[in-house]
């Protein structure tokens, strides 16, 4: 939504790519600028592009799930996520696609902060001994080509048949939610995640980010995060533990979120904390309401 020079730099690395791709779905959320007249004068793009044009802001989730039905629509056999400022490198897709391809897995790029050279966000991932560790950088990641991970979205290839088994993106959840919902249902379906460490992809990662350990799962909090962001992190994050684990733990992670984060930026927070975990426990998802 009114990113255009963001969106059409992101087409021209797609463009870029060693593997051509087929084709490309840009979803605009309702830009009011001249995005889709820039996206729409780009020319002699190796691939067909489909600037899709959403009847209504639906943030990132919904864009991505209304995105996906029309590449799935248009005769796709795998699809590769990615936000308007993920831009891959010219190699990525190829390297990607060079080990045997597989219906029934999840593979995906490594996301790199090209301000800071460490991974956009810490990737969970198996060591040699079957162990879950974080890896913060490339150097922190197992040496062999690929390897499994947990809960990948942006940079994430998504074949059909995952699709069809565990169904469209739910786009009610706006941003700050999808890229854990998703993933987390292709595990419940009995699919899994593997990297790439051939393709790369840049894609700026936060700036404030906080790490604590709690109750043996790893909080990250970002300082001083937009209210709107900071809602349906909280929300979503609400709505998602109690769906996974039930209302007890989801009580826990809660508290431990509304704490955090009050220490971290202040007591002014607390209405929003409150309206954004007493909405996520009712299930109320959507557009924040004004």
């Amino acid at each position: 939504m009114n990113r255009g020079a963001t969106a059409v730099a992101c087409v021209r690395a797609l463009a870029e790519q060693s593997r051509p791709l087929d084709g490309v779905v840009v979803a605009d959320n309702v830009s009011t600028d001249d995005t889709i007249a820039q996206l729409e004068s780009l020319k002699h793009l190796p691939f067909v592009l489909t600037v899709h044009r959403m009847q209504a802001n639906l943030g990132n989730a919904g864009g991505v799930e209304e995105a996906m039905t029309v590449a799935f629509s248009k005769g796709a056999d795998v699809v590769w996520i990615l936000d308007d400022d993920s831009w891959p490198r010219a190699n990525a897709l190829e390297h990607l696609l060079k080990p045997e391809w597989r219906q029934d897995v999840v593979r995906h790029a490594m996301q790199v902060d090209p301000e800071t050279g460490l991974l956009t966000w810490p990737l969970p991932v198996e060591s040699a001994r079957g162990k879950w560790t974080l890896a913060w950088s490339l150097d922190d990641l197992p040496k062999q080509d690929q390897f499994r991970t947990r809960a990948s979205w942006t940079g994430a290839l998504i074949p059909k048949h995952i699709y069809e088994a565990v169904g469209p993106v739910n786009g009610e959840l706006f941003i700050r939610g999808e890229d854990e919902e998703y993933p987390w249902r292709i595990e419940q379906a009995g699919f899994h995640f593997e990297a790439i460490r051939g393709a790369i992809m840049d894609h700026p990662g936060p700036r404030n980010i906080i790490h604590w350990q709690m109750f043996g799962r790893s909080l990250f909090l970002e300082r001083g995060l937009a209210d709107q962001k900071l809602y349906y992190k909280v929300r979503n994050m609400v709505w998602l533990k109690r769906l996974q684990t039930g209302s007890w733990e989801s009580v826990l992670i809660a508290g431990a979120y509304f704490g955090g984060i009050v220490i971290v930026d202040g007591p002014g927070r607390v209405p929003l904390l409150w309206r954004a975990i007493h909405d996520g426990w009712r299930g109320q998802l959507g557009p924040m309401q004004k």
